[in-house]
């Protein structure tokens, strides 16, 4: 418990995972003999501040991830295991109706970013009494180019730079923000690719927090293979802080 709040953090892992191009769900992956879902669910699980975690999956995959994620990890934190939607927003809607009235702070996070620090955690969720709304990111270090919106390729814009993060998970709200939210977005039917944009459209201003660039989202086939190597780079630093202690 944070400062009296009591924490829960809705993990969406009910994607489709056309760009894996993958058999099975891309969670559901290993990275070291471990889902790529277990990853992200011990993150948050080994976090002091978050009292529960609820796990959004596919309503045909439920039982494997209940039996064989999270019964196999013992996750103590884990209270339920329910079913998403056909898009993140619609998993995260579905979340909502399940989180306990009891809940003050609400984190969302990607399952398929198995490599978010619990530091980062602790980061954002200490920010967000402050700051009220935040999202984890980190400044982009590429030259961004937008183009016309009418199918062309040709540049429209190059904005500066220094101005751009790329957001990526966990990103936290007071319950009540994200709740209103969601709400605003059913009445007026607005979609949009992650939980900030909605809180944006109801005069909330959100704030970034910085993030560390191997909390990658694993999308594609090459992801796998950065996988492995901030994995092996993760246990290390483990390794480095214990015997420095």
């Amino acid at each position: 418990m944070i400062s009296g709040n009591k924490v829960c953090v809705l993990i969406a892992a009910a994607g489709m995972s056309h760009r894996m191009k993958s058999a099975i769900n891309k969670t559901f992956l290993e990275i070291d003999g471990k889902t790529v879902l277990a990853h992200s669910i011990e993150k948050f699980e080994k976090c002091p501040y978050v009292d529960e975690i609820l796990v959004l999956a596919r309503a045909e995959e439920l039982e494997y991830v209940r039996e064989h994620i999270v019964g196999r990890g013992n996750y103590q934190k884990v209270t339920k295991v329910v079913a998403g939607g056909m898009t993140r927003q619609e998993s995260i809607k579905k979340g909502l109706a399940q989180v306990s009235s009891s809940m003050d702070i609400l984190l969302t996070h990607d399952g398929a970013r198995p490599f978010v620090h619990v530091e980062t955690i602790n980061r954002a969720l200490e920010s967000v009494l402050l700051k009220r709304a935040c999202v984890v990111g980190v400044p982009v270090k590429d030259t961004i180019k937008t183009v016309w919106d009418d199918g062309s390729t040709i540049v429209h814009l190059t904005p500066k730079r220094s101005l751009l993060w790329a957001a990526q998970s966990p990103q936290v709200f007071f319950a009540k923000d994200l709740h209103d939210a969601y709400a605003h977005a059913l009445k007026e039917g607005i979609e949009a690719t992650d939980d900030s944009s909605l809180v944006e459209k109801i005069g909330i201003e959100v704030h970034m927090v910085s993030g560390t660039y191997d909390n990658i989202k694993i999308t594609t086939p090459e992801d796998m293979i950065l996988a492995e190597l901030f994995n092996e780079y993760q246990k290390k630093e483990e390794k480095r802080r214990v015997f420095c202690v």
